[in-house]
This record gives C-alpha cells, sequence and structure tokens, in this order.
C-alpha cells in the first residue's frame, strides 16, 4: 500500500499530469494495483467532450504507465531523484473497451512481464466497476539527465 505522499516521493508528476491517486497493491518484481479517481474537476474535460466529459485515451494509458514505474523503482528499489526519467518506449496492442466518465475509479493493474536492455515490458489493464476500459503492453524505460 501506497498513499499520495509516497507516491509524490516517487514520481515526478505533479498536478494535473500526477494520474495515480493510491497504490493499493505491490508486490516486488511481478504485480502492482493502483487508483485513479476521476473527478469533474479534471481539467481535461473542459475540452474533451464539454457535452459529453470522457477521458482522454492517451491519459488513461499515462496512469498505467505511471503505476509501470511505481512497480519498476520497488522492484529495482531505488528512488528516482531530479535526474532520472522515466519513458514510454512503445505501447503495443492498446485497446480501448469503454469510455471513462467523471466519477469513474480507475483500477490501474500493471504486470512485470520483462526487463532487456533497459526497457521494461508490462501487460496493463484499467478497469472501471470490473470492466475492461483499456488494456496494452507498456514498454518503459529510464533514463539519466544531465
Amino acid at each position: 500500500m501506497m498513499d499520495i505522499h509516497e507516491i509524490l516521493k516517487k514520481l515526478p508528476h505533479r498536478y494535473p499530469i500526477l494520474l495515480v491517486d493510491r497504490v493499493l497493491e505491490v508486490e516486488k518484481g511481478t504485480r502492482i494495483r493502483a487508483l485513479k479517481n476521476v473527478s469533474i474537476n479534471e481539467p481535461f474535460f473542459n475540452g474533451h467532450f464539454p457535452h459529453r466529459p470522457v477521458m482522454p485515451g492517451v491519459l488513461m494509458l499515462e496512469a498505467l504507465a505511471q503505476a509501470a514505474a511505481l512497480l519498476a523503482f520497488e522492484t529495482l528499489d531505488v528512488v528516482p531523484d531530479d535526474n532520472t526519467v522515466y519513458y514510454f518506449a512503445g505501447i503495443d496492442g492498446a485497446r480501448f473497451k469503454r469510455p471513462v466518465e467523471p466519477g469513474d475509479q480507475l483500477v490501474l493493474d500493471v504486470s512485470f512481464l520483462r526487463m532487456k536492455a533497459g526497457i521494461f515490458k508490462f501487460a496493463a489493464q484499467a478497469l472501471v466497476d470490473g470492466e475492461v476500459a483499456v488494456e496494452a503492453e507498456l514498454m518503459c524505460t529510464m533514463r539519466r539527465i544531465a
């Protein structure tokens, strides 16, 4: 379990792009389950779409990537510093199964598949009320910046 204060220590993201509110479970090297509470107050709802607010798919993938980063950091037993960034390296098989609307709670389930040549690969899905909203395989990498 990880609350928002611990998440803020590990992820460099801040409002409005921090998309993980709480970690419910984490098994080093295996899996993580986290939450993103979707509120009507999210800034993207002003334009996506004013007549029918829907969370952008790319932000659902970003939420999954942030959960994946937390799993990677826990697995490696590292706390990233200001010179470490965690980037997308690829997204395969992304499928959007249902819209995510204000009031929904995204349950972010990410499983570690492998790490090769510094690239982490994860199987990820986000669910709302037990229904898959999005699923994808994510590839991510950590880099040092100057």
